[in-house]
């Protein structure tokens, strides 16, 4: 039994999952394919990922559990990502990164859909 398990996303949801992991890499400087994957991660990856986890809680209104489905983890990893977060909040730099990427990301997904032609 070698296959893990994976809670079935939509496709919505790994889109947003990647661009929360896209501008955190874009924010830090850590690539997404460091914080990606099954390999074990460096300190500064690990954090960076779960900057991504706390962003897409926070940005997307998802419970613990989504964001968990959403980045292939289980809810504890995901739990433990948000609370480490949010007490990094007390950071005023941080802080200022993420209200800045979470208003990056609403003006982004809440405005007008542009349909490409085929």
């Amino acid at each position: 039994m070698d296959d893990l398990y994976r809670a079935p996303t939509s496709g919505a949801d790994q889109l947003k999952a990647g661009l929360a992991l896209q501008m955190v890499a874009a924010a830090t400087g850590v690539p997404v394919e460091r914080m990606s994957g099954n390999a074990r991660r460096t300190g500064q990856a690990c954090r960076a990922r779960w900057l991504a986890m706390y962003l897409a809680h926070v940005t997307f209104g998802w419970p613990i559990e989504r964001v968990a489905h959403a980045f292939g983890l289980n809810r504890a990893t995901a739990a433990q990502a948000c609370r480490w977060a949010e007490d990094e909040r007390d950071r005023p730099g941080l802080d200022d990164l993420l209200n800045r990427m979470e208003r990056s990301v609403h003006d982004l997904l809440d405005g007008p859909r542009y349909e490409l032609r085929a």
